[in-house]
C-alpha cells in the first residue's frame, strides 16, 4: 500500500526539529531510521501529516562512557551498538540485544532512540533498557528532563514523550555482572514472541511481549533478592503480566514461555 501524502521537513538541528514538531503538534511524527514507522505509514495504521526528518542531526548519536555511566546518543543505529567495543567492555548485555534486532538492513537503519519512542511491547532493546535501569533524555521547547525508564512507557506504542519533545540520549549503568537475553520467535529476524532480559544476576528483570508496555519482572527481582533458586524465582515470571493472544501463541503459552525462558537466563545469569 501507499502511504498518505504527507510534507516532509528536513531539520538541521535538534532546536529546530523541536519547533517543527511544536509547530505541527500531534499530526507531525519524528523520522530517524524509519524501520518503525514507515512501514506503519505503508499500511496507513500510522497517517502523520508533517514528518520531520532528524535523520542526518550532528552531536545525536555516538557513545561514551563516563565512570559508572554509558551515554549513549539517540540516533546511535542498533549497528553501532552492536559492533561497539567500548559498549561490550562496559555493557555487554545491550551490545548483544541490540544484535538481535531485525537483520543487519535494519540494524544498519533502526535507532536505539526511535526503537524506545515507538515503545512497542515486542522490541527487544526496550526491555534491554528496562532491566538495565536506564535513564531517557527528552528535549523539549521547555529544556531537558531525565525520565527513569520504568516510568517512560504507559502504553501500547505510547510514552511520557510529549508531541513537541524527541529523546536526545539513553544512559544506562555500567554494567559487566552474570546477564543473559532469551528470545523465543518461530524464525531468525521475527519479533520475539517472549523474550526475557536479565541484567546484574537477576537484580533487573525485564520482558518482551508479555503486555501492553515493555515491562520488569517485579516479582522475579523480588525472589532473587530474597535468596530464592532460578527455578523457584522464574514461577513469578508471568505475575502481574496480561500477554497477548495472536495467531504466534496465546496468553497461556506466552506465560509459560516466560517462565521457562526466565529460567533458563537467570542460570546463565548466574542467579
Amino acid at each position: 500500500m501507499i502511504p498518505a501524502a504527507v510534507d516532509y521537513v528536513r531539520a538541521d538541528s535538534a532546536e529546530a526539529a523541536i519547533a517543527a514538531l511544536a509547530e505541527a503538534g500531534d499530526e507531525a511524527k519524528l523520522l530517524a531510521g524509519g524501520q518503525s514507522l514507515v512501514p506503519l505509514m505503508r499500511l496507513r495504521l500510522a497517517t502523520p501529516s508533517v514528518l520531520v526528518d532528524i535523520g542526518r542531526l550532528d552531536g545525536l548519536a555516538g557513545i561514551s562512557v563516563d565512570g559508572d555511566t554509558v551515554g549513549i546518543g539517540a540516533l546511535t543505529t542498533h549497528s553501532a551498538l552492536e559492533h561497539s567495543a567500548d559498549l561490550a567492555a562496559a555493557c555487554p548485555l545491550l551490545a548483544h540485544v541490540a544484535a538481535q534486532v531485525g537483520d543487519p538492513a535494519v540494524r544498519h537503519r533502526g535507532t536505539l532512540g526511535g526503537s524506545l519512542a515507538h515503545a512497542d511491547p515486542a522490541s527487544d532493546l526496550p526491555a534491554a533498557v528496562l532491566a538495565l535501569g536506564g535513564t531517557l533524555v527528552a528535549t523539549g521547547p521547555g529544556g531537558s528532563r531525565e525520565i527513569a525508564a520504568t516510568d517512560f512507557f504507559t502504553g501500547f506504542l505510547e510514552s511520557v514523550l510529549g508531541p513537541d519533545e524527541l529523546l536526545t540520549e539513553v544512559r544506562v549503568p555500567v554494567s559487566t555482572g552474570g546477564w543473559c537475553y532469551q528470545k523465543f520467535n518461530r524464525r531468525a529476524q521475527d519479533w520475539a514472541i517472549v523474550g526475557v532480559v536479565v541484567a546484574e544476576g537477576g537484580a533487573g528483570v525485564a520482558l518482551v511481549n508479555m503486555g501492553s508496555t515493555p515491562m520488569r519482572a517485579a516479582g522475579v527481582e523480588a525472589a532473587v533478592a530474597a535468596g530464592a533458586s532460578a527455578g523457584d524465582a522464574a514461577s513469578a515470571a508471568a505475575d502481574g503480566t496480561e500477554p497477548p493472544t495472536d495467531n504466534n501463541a496465546d496468553g497461556d503459552y506466552r506465560a509459560h514461555l516466560a517462565r521457562v525462558l526466565t529460567e533458563r537466563a537467570l542460570v546463565a545469569a548466574g542467579a
